[in-house]
Order: structure tokens, then sequence, then C-alpha cells
């Protein structure tokens, strides 16, 4: 047995990192590898003195408690970055991770979603998704979240059967989490770090808690970068984004389903709380402070939409190419306004097919209220979309109702009669119908006398970038050109 896990899950250079860890052998190493382009092993101490420790009962919602193995020290020179944590002992393997936060900050700043890490983690018990309402941050993450052997399958896959979800099988023959695929370093994070890097990009790297508990780390940089799946965000957070970006600064979303879910962190950041679909168990509804309820951001009580940050939401998208969700779309977006800067030098022109060889509007993704105007679409803008929001490019979207997927809702609302529950107050049949078609969105909107905000709507963005797309790979460096200069 060998598990382990970093504590904190950032640092600044000269500050020192503890290293958690329960082995069955007397010893065991640790390599500490700088990510990137060119992945470089900075750190690493041989014959660790290693010890078992208890899983405690409630691990999954108050943590390890572990006692540290060995302290990493984060050098002075190190510049901010992602890390692995690398653990070898007796022929076993486990990875843990830290970020180093910058000191001297350069024009772009990735804040990894580390909250959804801790979502979807089932290491120890139950995740947000397995019943539990708080999971501790505090504990390794389960097999499959840092590393995935190559080739990876993908959550949403092209696969004969609407039904098969194919990804559960492949992580179960690999010894993976089963929920592996909707959350982690190496899906979608990784990938991209690793391109932008090689195309000259130099960037900065923290934490969803970083934004919690250091809004200060935003500083200095000119764009705030998110990517994948960045699910789960505390009011801080927001707070510090959208401070950002009406003070001037940029952001970008390569991902989707992007700031579904409130949370509250507690414990000094070490456990997040989220009752998501039970949010009316949540102890703050119905007090002074009904609005940080843990339900879905546009929850009609909270009044924060989350597309007044992002542009989009996943109440206007849901899913494609994944279960019922739209299972059969082409996995392409339709461009609209070929003569955005966001298109400059991509020879893509009105009805293109963007993103279609590696199929990027896949798995959940965000839109918006949509109407025809001269046979374009552009927002309705009812949904709190701003006003300023361009759309780009559109693709068709769903979210799951009962009947489409009843293996996943068993005596209870499916996510279109929970969504529309939330936004209207009941799931009445008109209220349902108003979400039944919804789309997956690339849009651009800029906040008055603040920035500009891109979002590219969907959590298989990277997906185009990594199988080189030539179109999507000069989307996303326009993007990252004009947001951080």
């Amino acid at each position: 047995m060998l598990e382990g896990y970093c504590w904190p899950q950032s640092a600044l250079p000269g500050e020192r990192v503890d290293l958690l860890v329960s082995t069955s052998s007397g010893a065991f190493d640790v390599e500490v590898v700088r990510e990137g382009a060119e992945p470089a092993v900075v750190w690493r101490a041989e014959a660790v003195a290693g010890a078992e420790h208890p899983v405690p009962t409630t691990a999954s919602a108050d943590g390890c408690g572990w006692p540290p193995a060995i302290s990493i020290p984060v050098d002075e020179g190190w510049p901010s970055a992602y890390h692995s944590v690398r653990l070898a002992a007796g022929g076993e393997h486990a990875d843990a991770f830290f970020a180093v936060r910058p000191r001297e900050p350069a024009p772009i700043l990735l804040v990894l979603s580390t909250s959804t890490y801790a979502a979807y983690n089932d290491w120890g018990g139950p995740s947000l998704y397995m019943g539990g309402t708080r999971v501790s941050l505090e504990r390794p993450l389960a097999s499959g979240f840092l590393r995935k052997p190559e080739p990876s399958l993908r959550k949403a896959q092209d696969v004969p059967d609407i039904e098969a979800l194919a990804y559960f099988g492949w992580a179960e023959a690999h010894g993976l989490s089963p929920w592996s695929g909707g959350a982690g370093w190496w899906t979608w994070e990784r990938p991209f770090v690793a391109w932008a890097e090689r195309e000259g990009y130099t960037i900065d790297v923290a934490t969803s808690q970083d934004l919690e508990r250091h809004p200060q780390v935003l500083e200095g940089h000119r764009l705030f970068l998110s990517v994948g799946h960045d699910e789960y965000w505390s009011w801080r957070m927001r707070d510090a984004v959208e401070s950002f970006v009406g003070g001037g600064g940029n952001a970008a979303f390569f991902g989707g389903n992007t700031c579904w879910w409130q949370v509250r962190f507690e414990d000094d950041a070490r456990s997040m709380t989220c009752f998501k679909y039970r949010v009316d168990e949540d102890p703050v509804a119905g007090t002074d402070d009904a609005r940080r309820i843990t339900g879905c951001w546009s929850d009609r009580r909270i009044e924060r939409p989350e597309s007044a940050m992002t542009g989009l939401s996943f109440s206007r998208g849901g899913y494609s190419r994944y279960g019922a969700g739209v299972p059969r779309a082409s996995g392409a977006y339709t461009v609209w306004r070929p003569d955005h800067w966001a298109f400059e030098s991509t020879d893509l022109r009105y009805g293109d097919a963007l993103g279609l060889a590696d199929a990027i509007v896949g798995y959940e993704v965000d839109g918006t209220e949509l109407m025809l105007v001269d046979g374009v679409p552009v927002p309705t803008h009812e949904d709190g979309a701003p006003e300023t929001l361009e759309v780009l490019a559109s693709a068709p979207a769903r979210l799951w109702s009962q009947d489409e997927q009843p293996s996943r809702y068993v005596d209870e609302p499916g996510e279109l009669e929970h969504v529309a529950s939330a936004l209207f107050g009941e799931f009445a049949a008109a209220n349902l119908h108003r979400l039944e078609h919804n789309n997956a969105v690339v849009g651009c909107f800029t906040v008055p006398g603040g920035g500009t905000v891109f979002n590219a709507g969907c959590t298989d963005w990277t997906c185009g970038i990594e199988g080189g797309d030539d179109a999507v790979r000069r989307v996303t460096a326009n993007v990252l050109a004009r947001l951080s200069s």
C-alpha cells in the first residue's frame, strides 16, 4: 500500500510543502517534477522513512490527519507551475501534487480547478456525487485524477450505444476511479499547459483555494485562465475574479460547466461543503445568509447567475455526445461571426465547423438563451447574460430529463427538472420546454469600464489543441495573445 498527498496544495518560493504518506513499506522514494512543455525533475529524496497510517472512517469529509513524512523545500528559484509528486515503494507508485504560486507575476495566471478535483474525489469515502455534502482536501486523490495510462479515454466518446458509459469500464480495467474522467489535472489542464509553453507563453499557476484565501494572487496579471472542468466556486472566488475583470483584467474560460455550483470552504479551506440537489437541507437556507446556499449559482434564491462572470451558463447548455445529451451530434461548433478578432487568421467562414476532427463539443457545455436576428443567433439576455455578449459559434446541447437517464435519476428529478425548479420555482411543462433545446456557445463580452471575457463553452476544447486542430489552436492563441497583453 502506498498513498500520499501534499499540504498545503500551493506555496510561494521559499516556503515548504509537507508530504503526508502512508505506506506498508519501511521506506519510499519521492520525485518532484515541474510540469510543462518539458517535464523536469526539480527535487528528489530516496529511502524516506515510511509508516502505515489508518484511514479514518470519515476521511472523505474530515481528511486523513496523517503526520508529515517529509517536508519539500520550494526553492526560491522555482518558477510558478504545477508540480507532480511521484512516490515509489516496493514496486508500487502513487501521485500527489502542489502548485508554486508566483512572486513575480507573468501576464497569465491559470487557476487549477482543485475545488472540482475535491468534489469528484472518491478516495476514502463518498464524493459529492455519492451522497456526500462535505469533502476534505487533506487526503490523497483517487487513482486517475493526476495521472492516467496512455492512450487515455475521454469521458464523452463516440460509441455505438448511446447509453454506454465507456469511460467507466476503461477506468475499472485500469484500476482508476470511475470519477476521474470528470476532474483532475491530467485530462484538460496538463495538455493545455504543455502546448501553451511550447508556443512561448509563460503561465503562472495557483489553486481554487488561493482565490479564496489569497485573492491577491491575481495582482499583476493581465489574464485569468480557467481550463477544462471548473465546476465548483465559492463566493470569495467569484468576488476575486469579478473584481479583477471589473478593474481592467481579462478572463478566458477554455472549459464548460464552469462555476455551476456554489460551495463554502471551511476550516481555512481544508474542507468544502456543497449540498447540490439537496440544497434545501443546507443549514443556511432560510436564514439571513440564504444567498450562500450551496446549490447552483443560477438558483433564483442566490440571485448571482454564473453568466454574470463567464457570459454563459450550464442551465442553457448541458450535455453533448454524452449519455442522452444530443448523442449523435457532430462535436463541432457552427461559426456565426467569422470576422470576430478571436477567429483572425483561422480561415473560418460563416457556417464552418470548428473542432470537428476532435469533437470538441463534448461532455458538459455552457450556453445562453438565444433568438435569431436576421438569421444569426443573439442572446435574449433573459438568463442574466451580459448586455455586451456576442455569440461567435454554437452547437446543440441538452439537459437530461429524468426519463432520459433513468439509471441515474432514480426516484428523483432529472437535471432538466432540477434546473427548471431552481431557476423558475417549479418544473412545470412551460418551464421545462424553455430549457429543453439548449446550445453550447463560444462567446465573448466586455465589462463596461473593465476587461474582456472569452468563453469557449465546452469542457473538451483542449482535445482540439491536443489533437492538433489548426483552427482551435489559432483561436486559443488569439485569445491568449490579445487578452494577456
